[in-house]
Formats: C-alpha cells, structure tokens, sequence
C-alpha cells in the first residue's frame, strides 16, 4: 500500500483544494489596487482564473451521475457562478491590475481603470449569488438524503455568504473560502456503509435515490 493520501480520501481532499488555494491566497490579496500593489493584484489574479471555476466545478462532482432537478439545479448554478466570477477576476483582477501597473506610479488612477471595476463587479455579483444558489440547494439535497451525516456541509451556506461580501479579501473572503473547501470535502467525504449492506457509498449518494 502505499504510504501517500489513502485512496478513499484523495477524492474529497482533490474536490477542496481550489477553495482552500484560494483562501490562502487571499491573505496575500491587496485591500485596494494601487500602482505599489497592481503587480500583486495581476499577479495573483492570474491563477485565479484557473481556481475559480473548479471551485464549481468541485460543487458539481457532488452530484455526478444524477439528473434529477436538484443536481441540475446545483450544476447550472454552479456553471453561472464559474463563468461570471471568472469575468469578475479577468475584468477587474487581471485587467485592472495590468492596466495600473503600466501605467506607472506618477498616474493617477483613470477612468478606464474605473470603468472596469464598474462592469466587473455587477458581473462578479451574479457569481456569487449563483454560488449561494448552488450551494444552498446542494445542502439542503444532501441533508435531506442523508440527514444528519451531511450536516458539516451546512459550514458552504456561510462560506458562500462570505465570498458574496468579500470576495477573497482577508479576513472575511479567506474565512469564506476555506468554509467551502471544508463543506465540500465534507459532503465528499466517503460515508460508513449502513448496517447490514456491503460496498462503499459514493460520495453524491448517486444510489440513494433511481435518477429520473
């Protein structure tokens, strides 16, 4: 055997680590873009727009294999979240940080730079409450078909929330961050099997219910 991550843990901890790369980078995140901080701001904007969506697309994994209305719920509005969040961190992450930076120190901010944060953040808003609708539907999904074992998933109602008001700035969007890295590895993480059967459970309980 060998001595790395045990195979049934991988899958949950792999469904984690977009949100929790994210909430630590966001303690590196500046509060407000500047020339001193724009290198900073792309920098860290550029990896972001690869980690953003697989945090939607972590959300989605927990419902592989179903097509009832819940999981379909939860995968448009996940796909919603990961396409206009993803605009969020080109719009006014990258470009907006680019922009800055070249432009250099003696220039002060211009309205293009404005202008971008203008559409950027309505764009990022819709994200986000479609991470609040995803996460909200998928809670309640799970609690409803597994009780209370899926109970440490409810910490995404909270963490969705976070990001909505914060996004990845610290304290409150690295708090809201890693809630979600902990609730979707808790809802992924691999269940006991009840008594009397045999076999292990899949993660998004795909056989607790003949998909329709």
């Amino acid at each position: 055997m060998s001595r790395g991550v045990p195979q049934p843990l991988l899958r949950p901890l792999l469904l984690a680590l977009p949100a929790f790369a994210l909430g630590v980078a966001g303690l590196f995140h500046p509060h407000s873009l500047t020339y001193e901080s724009s290198a900073r701001w792309y920098g860290l904007h550029v990896p972001g727009l690869l980690l953003f969506p697989l945090v939607g697309l972590a959300l989605m994994v927990l419902v592989q294999g179903r097509r009832d209305p819940a999981a379909w719920v939860v995968r448009v509005a996940a796909y919603v979240y990961a396409t206009f969040y993803s605009a969020l961190d080109v719009i006014s992450g990258i470009a907006a940080g680019y922009v800055t930076r070249e432009l250099g120190p003696d220039v002060p901010r211009p309205d293009a730079v404005r202008l971008l944060f203008r559409i950027g953040t309505p764009l990022g808003e819709v994200g986000s409450i479609a991470l609040l609708v995803a996460v909200v539907v998928l809670v309640a999904d799970q609690v409803a078909r597994r009780g209370r074992s899926a109970l440490t998933g409810v910490v995404l109602l909270p963490g969705a929330y976070l990001v909505h008001v914060g996004h990845i700035f610290s304290p409150t969007g690295v708090a809201g961050m890693l809630l979600i890295a902990v609730g979707t590895a808790a809802l992924a993480w691999p269940r006991e099997p009840a008594p009397g059967t045999s076999g292990t459970s899949g993660t998004a309980d795909t056989a607790a219910a003949p998909a329709r």
